[in-house]
């Protein structure tokens, strides 16, 4: 068995690991070129709409608490 310090072959590894990064790195830039940024446009809501909305939810929440409805249990257990 050969030493690994003697012969190189850290160097070799060494150059394996940056050139596997490099193509890593290569293949980013690539994908990002090409990748085609949509302009989003900014969306307003409507609030007063949504004030109605609460009102109405208020009125039937007093109403189901005026009126509560009655639970009735199964005769068995499944």
């Amino acid at each position: 068995m050969q030493n690994p310090f003697e012969t190189g072959h850290i160097r070799n590894y060494i150059l394996f690991y940056v050139s596997v990064v490099l193509i890593m790195i290569l293949f980013f830039f690539a994908s990002s070129l090409f990748n085609d940024k949509a302009v989003i446009e900014k969306k307003v809501f409507n609030t007063t709409i949504q004030k109605s909305l609460t009102q109405e939810a208020n009125e039937t929440i007093q109403q189901t608490e005026s009126n509560p409805f009655k639970l009735k249990l199964l005769k068995k257990a499944y």
